[in-house]
């Protein structure tokens, strides 16, 4: 469900550390949603972190509401078969993720209750390997 259909390279390299924290001023700016989910730290979401946030949300909201993801795994991590020798080139690609930032929206929700957004936030949070917060509208 969270696999890019086509991508214009079938690897990639790892790349440079993503680990740069962005602007104090966007932190706060939900677009679409009146309650969020923000990352604190920096690190990687697999797929199937993804698809889990995406379930318990809905699942949690019901019909009463609306889920913006703002992420996407785009990224393919390769990985060589167990006991595969060194060299013979790369591996084949095991899994997609996305590397998150510190300080960017992970989820928007619009919720008519509040509390309701927040149990579902906080079952998100549990499904992340690293630190969130809950932000709200200003």
């Amino acid at each position: 469900m969270f696999t890019p259909k086509k991508s214009k390279f079938k690897k990639q390299q790892k790349g440079k550390a993503f680990n740069r924290v962005i602007s104090p001023i966007l932190l706060n700016n939900l677009q679409t949603g009146s309650i969020g989910l923000r990352a604190i730290e920096f690190g990687r979401l697999t797929s199937k972190q993804v698809e889990a946030i995406y379930k318990i949300i809905n699942k949690t909201i019901k019909k009463t509401g609306r889920l913006v993801l703002k992420v996407f795994p785009q990224t393919p991590i390769s990985k060589k078969p167990i006991e595969i020798r060194m060299g013979k080139g790369k591996g084949s690609v095991d899994h997609w993720v996305c590397k998150i930032k510190s300080g960017s929206l992970i989820c928007e929700l619009e919720v008519n209750s509040s509390l309701t957004a927040i149990k579902a936030l906080r079952l998100a949070q549990l499904r992340i390997p690293f630190k969130t917060k809950i932000i709200y509208q200003t």
